[in-house]
């Protein structure tokens, strides 16, 4: 007898289903590592201890995560909009302009406490206006926004290697970057944090940058869940025909969810060019823009899952960097391809695991999935 179709409940949808994915990705990846003559546990040990082993690794782990909980809450709005925004790298890159700008001018006469906001304003901004563009084409011109905002990727690297090679590099320098920042523009590490539990960090760039992230965490919940835009943001991505019935302007809903995208995906980077570098230089968003739809994917969209799906990819770049090291059979590729995995599973077979799992839910307990149960079964 077939079961009927049934919706899982909340903590299953966002947290079952996922960890599953993950558990199977992990098992594949553990295939992987045994191919190449290595024992998966003993990887998967020095992985974890990589990782959290330390209070550095566990410093390093959250700086990293810091990135992509940024990244990641971009990518979710616009989905939440139904808009797929690829180009989070790209608003990143360009809003390390803005941020270069404040701190170029305020570091020598301001304190960080007074340039850190300035530049968390120009970073959201200089992001936004950004995403504006490929936004207006496709709200007033129908241009795909998966297109543009894979261009504006292009464009924007492109844009930055002009401004730090010829406009931004002081005079005299070979180096394709600006100047170092004076302690104006360096944001405090938060390794007091840490050493206030006993773990020693040293050196480690976790900044104060990542309770940023946290507090934009739950500003984006209550944004799609508690407020009026956000309830039409969610009714437009999930049928533009019921939102337009509705009175809800498609191009408003476009352009504004891609610009408050871009804007998250802009303050990504603070995190590196005032909390580690203090400096601009090429390259400095390092994937984290890519990295973030796979978080995205991974934590359903939802703050709740994209901050411990961006700690565990921090997980993989710190402990997979440990497990390099450690074991030389596993390359940086090889931890590449672990990545790769857990994208695969959390995203193109996110559903693989979704239809068994409603029928086990239907089949043991009907009415906790909105099924009614058959008529002579108890109430």
């Amino acid at each position: 007898m077939s079961v009927p179709y049934a919706k899982l409940p909340g903590w299953a949808d966002y947290g079952l289903i996922p960890i599953i994915n993950l558990l199977v990705a992990f098992l594949v990846a553990g295939v992987v590592v045994l191919l190449v003559g290595e024992n998966p546990l003993s990887a998967a040990v020095i992985l974890i201890d990589g990782a959290f082993g330390s209070g550095q690794n566990i410093a390093y782990t959250l700086y990293y995560a810091t990135n992509f909980i940024f990244t990641g809450l971009a990518v979710a709005v616009a989905f939440h909009a139904g808009l797929f925004n690829i180009g989070g790298e790209g608003q990143a890159y360009i809003a390390g302009l803005g941020v270069a700008l404040v701190c170029l001018t305020f570091d020598s006469v301001l304190p960080w406490w007074l340039t850190f906001p300035l530049a968390i304003a120009a970073s959201a901004a200089v992001g936004a206006l950004w995403a504006l563009i490929p936004a207006y084409l496709q709200a007033k011109r129908g241009s795909h926004i998966v297109i543009t905002t894979i261009m504006f990727n292009f464009i924007a690297a492109s844009a930055m290697v002009y401004l730090l090679v010829d406009v931004l590099k002081p005079a005299g320098s070979m180096a394709p970057q600006t100047r170092d920042f004076f302690d104006g523009a360096q944001l405090p590490k938060m390794g007091w944090l840490l050493e206030s539990l006993g773990l020693a960090v040293r050196s480690a760039p976790l900044n104060i940058s990542f309770l940023l992230a946290l507090l934009m965490a739950f500003a984006v919940w209550v944004l799609i869940w508690r407020t009026k835009l956000g309830y039409e943001m969610r009714t437009f991505g999930f049928s533009p025909k019921a939102a337009r019935y509705a009175g809800v302007s498609e191009s408003r809903i476009i352009i504004i969810a891609m610009m408050i995208s871009g804007g998250l995906a802009g303050m990504m980077a603070l995190n590196p060019i005032m909390g580690d570098q203090h400096r601009v230089a090429l390259d400095f968003v390092a994937g984290a823009g890519f990295v973030g739809i796979a978080v995205a994917l991974m934590g359903r969209s939802h703050p709740a899952g994209i901050v411990p799906a961006a700690i565990l990819f921090g997980v993989l770049y710190q402990g997979g960097a440990e497990l390099a090291f450690e074991m030389p059979n596993i390359s940086r590729d090889m931890i590449v391809i672990i990545q790769g995995l857990v994208i695969l599973f959390a995203g193109a077979l996110e559903h693989m695991f979704r239809a068994p799992i409603q029928a086990v839910f239907a089949s043991f307990s009907p009415r906790s999935v909105g099924v009614a149960a058959p008529k002579g079964e108890g109430a």
